[in-house]
């Protein structure tokens, strides 16, 4: 007889009061920002210090102007246009905003758009990132690949047209930074440290725990590449998520519950509040209950789908891209058939991102540039389509009752195999 592990919470009472008492925590925060909201909009200028992240030009009534994404010193991020020729990507500038009560406060959490002045532009010092950045981009000779690859290691945005063929292909969850590629990280440092720790803990520490000592060890190297990378939400979340799975693995609590994921996104929502603007976090957070979904589902079914491996190589990777199409398609409408290669391509960038990481060490990182070049080349005709947003509610509503009704889960899954039919061979 197998035991089954305890779960997080000991009853539903228990796991009510603990997210209530969260719950009460993200009020009053964003009680308190609601606040500095107030105070921001209601100035009729406002100076500040900022670092331009990504420029690009545009064109509209007959005129080009650049349009700007920046991070102030407050950490605020938002965009705003110049019609100066002066290259301001990289840069340190002087900003005027002249806030307004057209940003709303959910705009005010995420990135918003203002009115501004530019009025002065300075270098800023290399840090050790922008040094990494440039080591990566001296690699390659095409400007797209080297912007792929710092995309994929250190979070940085990618150029418009760029996202527009990555996002053809069906393959932005792999270009944003999110657990996929944390996951990926553990593994491989976990593993390697393993290579070492295994021989001198049968030496000189047999009665160590090598899950505990390397797992803290583990954790220390990602939380470091975290802040490295500016804590992107969707790894912010991963990591807390990769935190809490290690702790209940030592406590032998069960891991693999909706009562956890619900924990963790209450308990980062009380810490960083202002997550709950973050489509990026949302999104995670959608893609890791889904997984959970398929494989409570999997392993009550008792079938070829309850087998380790066939979750792991068709039942994950098919069924999120399915399951994601109609939360996706609410808010992102490009449309392209090179999209159902999502799930193979998915599969291979599980052996692609340690393979290029390693390959980039020795500099040999554009091995695969002409591979990806092609890659990247087969989108070429899109299509826009839009889920209503009654339609995405119902199925929302429809992926929540299935935690608990098996005829709920087949719908769910059903009607988003529906709509990928539909998609793919009526709208094309």
């Amino acid at each position: 007889m197998i035991l089954e592990k305890p779960p997080l919470f000991e009853n539903r009472k228990e796991f009510l009061l603990v997210s209530g008492m969260l719950l009460a925590i993200i009020c009053f925060r964003l009680f308190l920002l609601y606040g500095d909201y107030r105070e921001f909009i209601s100035k009729p200028f406002y100076y500040t210090n900022a670092t331009v992240l990504m420029e690009y030009s545009k064109r509209g009534s007959g005129k080009s102007y650049q349009v700007l994404k920046l991070c102030d010193r407050e950490g605020r991020t938002f965009y705003t246009t110049s019609h100066s020729r002066k290259q301001f990507a990289g840069k340190m500038v002087r900003v005027k905003m002249f806030p307004d009560d057209s940003i709303s406060f959910m705009d005010y959490l995420g990135t918003f758009y203002v009115k501004t002045v530019l009025k002065q532009r300075e270098e800023r010092p290399l840090a050790e990132k922008e040094k990494l950045l440039e080591e990566i981009a001296s690699q390659h000779k095409n400007n797209d690949i080297a912007a792929f690859y710092q995309a994929i290691f250190l979070a940085t945005p990618l150029p418009k047209n760029l996202r527009e063929k990555i996002s053809g292909l069906g393959i932005s969850h792999l270009v944003a930074l999110s657990g996929f590629h944390l996951t990926i990280l553990w593994g491989l440092v976990y593993g390697l440290l393993s290579l070492l720790y295994r021989p001198l803990q049968q030496r000189w520490f047999p009665y160590r725990f090598m899950l505990l000592d390397l797992g803290m060890v583990t954790l220390g190297v990602l939380g470091a590449y975290l802040w490295f990378v500016d804590f992107p939400p969707s790894l912010l979340r991963s990591y807390a998520m990769l935190t809490m799975a290690w702790l209940m693995l030592l406590l032998g609590l069960e891991l693999l519950s909706f009562e956890f994921l619900t924990f963790v996104v209450l308990l980062l929502l009380a810490l960083f509040p202002d997550l709950i603007a973050s489509l990026g976090f949302w999104f995670s957070v959608t893609g890791v209950f889904y997984i959970y979904l398929l494989i409570y589902w999997g392993q009550k079914s008792g079938t070829f789908w309850s087998n380790k491996w066939a979750i792991t190589l068709f039942s994950i990777p098919v069924g999120i891209f399915i399951l994601m199409l109609p939360v996706v398609h609410s808010v992102f409408g490009m449309t392209s058939p090179w999209q159902l290669l999502s799930p193979l391509l998915s599969l291979l960038f599980a052996l692609f991102y340690p393979l290029v990481i390693g390959l980039h060490l020795l500099g040999l990182g554009d091995l695969f540039d002409s591979a990806l070049l092609w890659l990247f080349s087969l989108p070429s005709e899109y299509q826009e389509h839009l889920l209503p947003a009654w339609a995405v509610g119902v199925y929302l509503l429809f992926s929540i009752g299935a935690i608990w009704n098996r005829t709920l889960f087949a719908l769910t899954l059903g009607s988003a195999f529906l709509y990928l039919s539909y998609l793919f061979l009526f709208v094309q």
